[in-house]
């Protein structure tokens, strides 16, 4: 299975639509809340090349992007793909 994590804000409408899409799908994801916590939002700019925006999703390590990208990636099929 691969590994999944997202970093997002509580009020952000974005992450909680990407959030359910990965319940949805029963995805185990590890979630990282980056709130107004500056070391979590340091490492989310250094792991995503400098984006901020959440939400950011990983696979395996490689950034898909943001709620937008994972449902395409969800329409496309490629998503399953990504995560078997």
């Amino acid at each position: 299975m691969a590994n999944v994590e997202i970093y997002t804000k509580a009020t952000c409408p974005y992450c909680v639509r990407a959030l359910g899409l990965l319940e949805r799908k029963n995805i185990d994801f590890k979630r990282i809340e980056v709130g107004d916590n500056p070391e979590k939002r340091a490492t989310l700019r250094k792991k995503a090349d400098g984006r901020h925006t959440v939400p950011q999703i990983f696979i395996n390590g490689k950034g898909i992007g943001g709620c937008d990208d994972l449902f395409e990636l969800e329409e496309s099929g490629e998503l399953d793909k990504m995560l078997s």
